[in-house]
């Protein structure tokens, strides 16, 4: 499916998740039924997730942390979808540069880095070293409530 110009003005507007399909049509002079059959492709084709996101910093006794992943293994798509699978796991990203993987995770009073680290990770072969950044405060940070 492309992305075109009118698809990018539905997923600006669509930012304000609570905004109708009734009003993004009236603000790009479109019809409803095009925005909300556009919305569904989007959707259907897997380019377009409408969730609720919360800003780690406003729940009580919640941060969110991004930890860097070094393999010792060459297959890093394997890897990193096991990752996104673990408790507390809000992306698990290859990236390029010092780390294989980059992951962001959610983490409560219930649930700490130490239980990721020894319960969660352990399980997980071929892991030659990770370091941990604790975001201390976030600007314009929001991931989908995961715990």
């Amino acid at each position: 499916m492309d992305i075109d110009e009118t698809n990018k003005a539905i997923i600006k507007h669509l930012r304000d998740g609570r905004k109708s399909y009734k009003k993004i049509a009236d603000e790009l002079g479109l019809t409803e039924n095009t925005v909300r059959s556009r919305v569904k492709k989007l959707v259907d084709t897997g380019i377009l997730e409408i969730a609720g996101l919360v800003n780690p910093e406003s729940i009580p006794r919640h941060n969110a942390v991004i930890i860097g992943v070094k393999l010792g293994t060459e297959n890093m798509f394997m890897k990193a979808e096991a990752f996104s699978r673990l408790r507390g796991v809000v992306s698990a990203a290859i990236v390029t540069g010092r780390y294989d993987l980059m992951l962001t995770v959610l983490f409560n009073d219930d649930y700490n880095l130490e239980e990721f680290y020894t319960h969660e990770v352990s399980g997980i072969k071929g892991v030659q070293s990770m370091e941990t950044f604790v975001i201390y405060k976030n600007f314009n940070f929001k991931v989908p409530y995961v715990l």
